[in-house]
């Protein structure tokens, strides 16, 4: 499934820098994160639609309409020198370890409650550093 999934992720990738390249389509090249944004809205607004309505065959259309929008924006943070697609998964991939120490790391906790107090003093702890 691992391999499968990577290339599939690889043939999007592909796809996306294909259509930002000089023969893609104008549309897709001249598009920003800012131009973007308007759309992962409006992508969100449909995928919510689509859960109230219990309509899996549209979830699963509008989680790929956000994946490929967010995607796109990964791109062209990384044709701006920004940051990459791996940047994102490693980033998001190491704040859910980090957020999760119950799972990952063995701490205790006794009930829900904890769980909350518990991420919110994580993220606290994150953006306190971040703002340094």
């Amino acid at each position: 499934m691992a391999t499968e999934t990577n290339e599939q992720l690889n043939n999007l990738l592909k796809t996306i820098r294909t259509l930002r390249g000089d023969d893609g389509c104008p549309w897709d090249r001249k598009q920003t994160t800012n131009t973007l944004a308007r759309y992962l809205r409006l992508e969100c607004e449909e995928l919510i639609q689509a859960i109230a309505n219990n309509d899996n065959e549209n979830i699963c259309e509008e989680i790929g309409d956000i994946f490929y929008i967010l995607v796109m924006m990964s791109e062209i943070s990384r044709d701006l020198g920004e940051f990459q697609f791996s940047d994102v998964i490693k980033g998001i991939d190491e704040k859910l370890i980090r957020r999760h120490p119950h799972v990952f790391a063995g701490t205790p906790y006794e009930n829900e409650a904890d769980l909350a107090i518990q991420w919110e003093s994580i993220k606290a702890a994150e953006k306190k550093k971040n703002s340094v």
